[in-house]
């Protein structure tokens, strides 16, 4: 469990250094714009509560045998903070903690970006990436990069979104969806 915890504060640690941008000009060239987005980021101003509310196992890939001692229901919670661009996209960064597929804890803290298209007032519907790092029980709870895509539809501050980790026989191949609630 201390590992778990030292696992954890490590990983806040490493999803908290945009703040160390906060004050650097932006520059010319990828890094300096990586840096400038994520510093905007950071020092906005509004939160967002992240709610898992379902692991789907790709059927495809894993045995019925497997998919039955699955936990497909991840307790859990996260908070992130947001923004929209001058283009009405979304960017984040954002830490949330939830119950895996064995039913133990697994911290998640990154960055997701959606590019936002916007059919109605309210209504938007989101494609983009996530990059960050996770931490599994399996793994020793040593440190895991993540890049994955992220899809989203919303309607006013409320939005259901997902991603999926790629795999392979047996490992992978997982639809992850959350509830997101812009607390403004």
């Amino acid at each position: 469990m201390m590992k778990l915890f030292y696992s954890a504060i490590a990983l806040i640690a490493l999803s908290s250094t945009p703040a160390a941008f906060a004050d650097e000009a932006a520059g010319n060239g990828v890094w300096p714009n990586i840096k400038d987005t994520l510093s905007k980021t950071w020092a906005a101003d509004d939160y967002e509560l992240f709610i898992p509310i379902n692991t789907w196992h790709n059927r495809n890939y894993y045995s019925s045998e497997k998919i039955d001692s699955y936990n497909e229901h991840p307790w859990g919670l996260g908070l992130g903070k947001y923004r929209f661009d001058e283009d009405g996209d979304w960017h984040s960064l954002y830490v949330m903690v939830f119950s895996d597929s064995h039913k133990d804890m697994q911290p998640v803290a990154g960055y997701g970006f959606q590019k936002m298209w916007h059919p109605g007032d309210a209504l938007r519907i989101g494609a983009g990436y996530t990059v960050g790092f996770t931490l599994r029980e399996d793994f020793n709870y040593l440190p895991i990069p993540v890049i994955a895509p992220l899809a989203s539809v919303e309607y006013k501050q409320l939005a259901l979104q997902s991603t999926y980790i790629f795999g392979g026989e047996g490992n992978g191949n997982i639809l992850f969806t959350w509830l997101r609630w812009q607390l403004k």
